[in-house]
């Protein structure tokens, strides 16, 4: 692989990474405590864990620029599935954070130049649902 053809890829890293810290940063403005950043159960991922009001919440965060396939349309079965495994494998790690839990989605996009624009779906999907 030559240079150039590593840099989209690490680009989109950085971009879904930038993301992922304006998601946890307007949770924690919103009164959410993280618990957890890009937890893994073997291949299974959860972006954000986080909690308020007893409630656990996992975070999909979904980082696109203009144009791209819509953040909130982009999250197929199989992933729901997916952290939904990982899900249940994080509460099983932690059984004393609770017992009631949502699974949320956090779109922003990013433009080249500009500041973001972010949409934040509370129980945004079912793990297990279409």
């Amino acid at each position: 692989m030559t240079h150039q053809e590593s840099r989209p890829r690490s680009g989109r890293i950085e971009l879904g990474r930038r993301g992922e810290d304006l998601a946890a940063s307007l949770l924690r403005g919103a009164g959410y405590r993280i618990l957890s950043r890009n937890w893994r159960a073997g291949r299974y991922e959860i972006d954000l864990v986080a909690s308020r009001d007893g409630e656990v919440v996992f975070i999909e965060v979904k980082t696109r620029r203009p144009g791209a396939q819509r953040a909130s349309e982009s999250v197929t079965t199989a992933q729901r599935r997916n952290i939904g495994r990982a899900a249940a494998a994080w509460m099983r790690a932690n059984p004393r954070v609770g017992r009631s839990f949502r699974f949320d989605l956090i779109a922003v996009t990013w433009p080249e130049n500009g500041g973001p624009r972010v949409r934040y779906i509370p129980g945004a999907f079912d793990a297990y649902g279409p």
